[in-house]
């Protein structure tokens, strides 16, 4: 981790990343060894990192019995231009989330085509309520927040369904891919939504609807309605890289549709396995979550 990073994180508030970024480099630095035997998220472990032999070039897709793409075993999305921080581009360090490209590939601005009332609302978010980011609970991330999370996940694919498990905050979804429609009504509303997909050749396309509003985007308090609708798309493009784009659409919150794309990087590391995430809301092992910060005191700040 470097110390830009480490400075980071110890000057921040309540934004979530000190739960986040403890475990692992991110953000396409290069990634340390993993431990002995490969064990755990405590080193990201993906292809390439310092003292480690050149890779040969990728290989092709590798197919399931059924012929679909085999997406199976474990990835990480580190490299989405700080997404994490905030899903729209941000080209200066605004307090403690560092500038980034963001996620958003449409609109080409790199921003987030609100409607003036969610506008303001996000905001204020940003300006008096980051202590109240969801993840900083103990909440579960949503979409698409959830697929640009830097900690590592996992893809299985038993008969008819795509299924993911993070690392973090334990989430995970359960894709049929039958093109089965939408059984909840429009009231239940989930944190991780109702997904059901189907495959267009080698693409996996997700529809997701059901979201609740308690969710984020990113941790600068971005966020949406309970009327958003997400669908993805997720290309397996050789046996070490997936491509991921999400397009959202939120006639309450947004003015338009818009889209994110990043890849998917696999984890090659032998032995590797997610570790049991841990949240504590509150985080009172933080040293520096002090009553001028939003929180209270472990220790005074040094001025």
């Amino acid at each position: 981790m470097t110390k830009s990073l480490l400075s980071l994180i110890a000057g921040t508030l309540a934004i979530g990343t000190v739960l986040w970024l403890a475990p692992g480099s991110g953000f396409g630095q290069e990634e340390p060894a993993g431990p002995p035997g490969g064990r755990g998220g405590a080193r990201r472990g993906g292809f390439g990192g310092r003292g480690r032999a050149p890779l040969p070039p990728p290989g092709p897709v590798k197919r399931m019995a059924d012929g679909k793409p085999d997406m199976q075993g474990y990835w990480n999305a580190a490299n989405n231009g700080g997404a994490v921080f905030e899903v729209q581009k941000h080209p200066r360090r605004l307090q403690s989330l560092p500038a980034g490209e963001g996620a958003i590939v449409d609109p080409p601005d790199g921003l987030i085509p609100y409607t003036p009332e969610y506008a303001a609302k996000a905001k204020d978010n940003f300006e008096n309520h980051l202590a109240d980011e969801p993840e900083l609970h103990c909440y579960e991330s949503g979409l698409p927040n959830q697929m640009y999370r830097q900690f590592g996940f996992q893809i299985l694919q038993p008969p008819g369904y795509v299924v993911m498990n993070w690392e973090f905050m334990h989430a995970y979804r359960i894709i049929p891919t039958d093109n089965r429609p939408h059984v909840l009504p429009a009231s239940t509303k989930l944190f991780m939504g109702d997904s059901v997909g189907h495959w267009e050749g080698d693409t996996l396309v997700v529809d997701t609807t059901n979201l609740n509003d308690r969710t984020w985007l990113d941790s600068a308090g971005n966020i949406h309605s309970d009327q958003m609708h997400v669908v993805e798309r997720i290309t397996p493009v050789n046996d070490r890289t997936i491509k991921y784009e999400a397009t959202i659409e939120d006639p309450k919150a947004y003015t338009k549709p818009w889209k994110v794309a990043f890849d998917f990087t696999r984890n090659a590391q032998p032995n590797y396995e997610i570790m049991e995430f841990a949240c504590i809301e509150g985080n009172q092992d933080v040293r520096h979550y002090t009553p001028d910060e939003g929180g209270t005191a472990k220790e005074s700040k040094k001025k």
